[in-house]
């Protein structure tokens, strides 16, 4: 295994670990942009298209399956978690992630090792990670207020 690979998967399986025990425990998703989540969850649905068809290793299925519920379960307790949601500030929020999606997509679409569905998808999901953060450093911007938790997650994410 690539020692790079592996660090990578860990600083940001440390960073889901270190929101996911904010919003668990604080009950509160202050300071965390909805919209940087689910760019992420769309990053890791495309990537992981061939989570039960391509088998690499236990460790791979294994990483896959984590990033993804991860992601999908951050998404789920922003939006209906009857406390956490409450605590989401969506007039800070504003960034127009949206925007992001189409030229990552028409990029994938241009630049890609080979033309197929799971190729091009996988590469949109490259792109999309590169600027999927930006809508929580402009929250993180606007409201310069970051408590410990929300800058070790976003440090662990750069």
């Amino acid at each position: 295994m690539n020692i790079f690979r592996l660090a990578g998967d860990m600083t940001h399986l440390f960073s889901v670990l270190v929101l996911l025990l904010k919003i668990h425990t604080i009950k509160s998703c202050a300071g965390i942009s909805l919209k940087t989540q689910e760019l992420y969850a769309i990053v890791f649905a495309t990537r992981y298209l061939d989570i039960f068809t391509n088998h690499i290793s236990p460790y791979n299925t294994i990483m896959k399956l984590i990033f993804l519920g991860s992601s999908f379960s951050i998404v789920w307790y922003m939006r209906y978690h009857k406390i956490v949601r409450r605590s989401y500030d969506k007039d800070q929020d504003t960034f127009r992630h949206y925007i992001l999606i189409l030229p990552c997509l028409i990029l994938a679409f241009l630049i890609n090792e080979k033309f197929t569905f799971k190729e091009v998808m996988w590469t949109f999901s490259l792109y999309l990670e590169a600027v999927a953060i930006l809508p929580q450093l402009v929250l993180l911007q606007r409201t310069r207020n970051i408590d410990n938790l929300t800058g070790q997650y976003v440090f662990l994410l750069g």
